[in-house]
């Protein structure tokens, strides 16, 4: 679960409406293997299932949903009066044709439904019924998921109860760093449990009084998971809410875990990054390398940067089996992330679990895909508002960095 936006600078920033073309999705955050592998686990996962309980029949689709789109990309099933918007605590959705989502005809579907199977491990009321009908289609061609989608679901533009349509998309992954479970040497920097005295004051100690007062060193005495060798890769674990670390173990082992998200200390969240900007850093991006290099240039005002930012956060060990490790870690709905097609969005406008449409373009990437909010965070507030779930590792650490880029949103919504 991540507990902010992807990374400082985008934390503090606000939404504006921005207008811009939309144009086909060219980015892609699976390697080929990751595919196969999602892909293999979909299908076990479906086989699973069947052997269990048996699913229930589909419901035959209306006639001319399956017919071919028009020169206008509306398909003939697509026709008939539209419902009536619907109003969420933070958003107004508003009914329209499949048409207005860009990119629908091109969508790689089969990639997205690894994360709606996810999905239907814990689904809400209004989606539960369907979920016998997704488990089928997995192993379904992408037209004949885009069919069924078509003929089960209605689209809505989700826009602001002020009526903008436009909102903020950001990014955020799932890093991985080295550790050791002994302090020591270059490894010095801790990563803890949650404390036994974290319920018995709200907000629990800052950041600052977590490093320098004694009642807050003797709670978390013994509560250290490992140690890893820079405190900047600790704030981005922080800040990013999980990881994965490569430990080194007393006996000489190596083996990787996944820290995950287990609570806050429910500090504000500051954003370090703008802490740099005022302190007069002409240059913060990109992050964390913009950072690491004005820590090595004063090495002096380290501390004073971390507890720029009061929030912090706890964690809890998991075992990273070969079938986790192509999916990230658990979200606000209780399902593990899938790379590329997870979002984390402000639940009072989207529930979670909701399929979503995302349409988004910047010099990071151009993405127009079917998407699952799946997670929230601290920082995920508003309307038409997200954070993408870019994957594992360096790479995809990389592409979070860089995205902070216009979006717009449509929620699909059974009939």
């Amino acid at each position: 679960m991540n507990t902010s936006s992807s990374n400082a600078p985008r934390a503090s920033r606000k939404s504006r409406a921005m207008t811009f073309p939309w144009i086909a999705d060219t980015a892609s955050m699976r390697s080929g293997r990751s595919i196969r592998l999602a892909s293999i686990i979909a299908i076990v996962a479906l086989l699973a299932a069947c052997v269990g309980t048996p699913l229930p029949p589909m419901a035959p689709l209306p006639p001319g949903a399956d017919a071919e789109p028009t020169a206008t990309g509306q398909r003939p099933g697509d026709a008939g009066p539209l419902p009536a918007p619907l109003l969420k605590a933070k958003s107004r959705w508003v009914p329209v044709r499949w048409a207005e989502l860009p990119g629908f005809e091109e969508d790689a579907l089969f990639e997205a439904w690894n994360a709606w199977i996810k999905s239907c491990e814990r689904p809400g009321p209004t989606f539960a019924p369907l979920c016998g009908e997704v488990r089928r289609l997995s192993i379904a061609s992408g037209e004949e998921q885009r069919t069924w989608m078509l003929a089960r679901l209605q689209p809505y533009r989700v826009e602001a109860l002020q009526g903008s349509a436009e909102g903020l998309l950001t990014s955020y992954y799932e890093p991985v760093f080295k550790a050791s479970r002994q302090a020591g040497g270059a490894y010095e920097v801790p990563l803890y449990r949650t404390p036994a005295t974290l319920g018995s004051r709200k907000p629990w100690f800052s950041r600052q009084e977590i490093d320098t007062l004694p009642e807050a060193k003797a709670a978390l005495k013994g509560r250290e998971i490992a140690w890893v060798a820079d405190p900047i890769d600790a704030l981005v674990l922080h800040i990013q809410g999980s990881g994965r670390l490569s430990i080194s173990e007393p006996d000489g082992a190596q083996r990787t875990v996944r820290v995950a998200f287990a609570g806050s200390n429910d500090q504000p969240y500051r954003s370090v990054n703008q802490w740099l900007l005022e302190q007069g850093v002409s240059k913060v991006s990109p992050w964390p390398d913009a950072t690491k290099a004005w820590v090595a240039q004063n090495p002096q005002r380290v501390q004073q940067l971390l507890w720029s930012n009061p929030r912090y956060i706890f964690f809890r060990e998991e075992v990273l089996s070969d079938f986790d490790a192509a999916f990230g870690p658990k979200g606000a709905q209780g399902v593990a992330l899938t790379p590329g097609r997870s979002i984390a969005v402000d639940p009072g406008s989207i529930p979670y679990g909701t399929p979503v449409w995302l349409a988004s373009r910047g010099n990071a990437a151009a993405l127009q895909k079917l998407v699952f909010a799946q997670d929230t965070g601290s920082a995920i507030v508003g309307a038409v508002r997200a954070d993408y779930f870019a994957g594992t590792g360096a790479e995809a650490g990389e592409m979070a960095s860089r995205v902070n880029q216009p979006l717009r949103l449509w929620v699909l919504w059974p009939k």
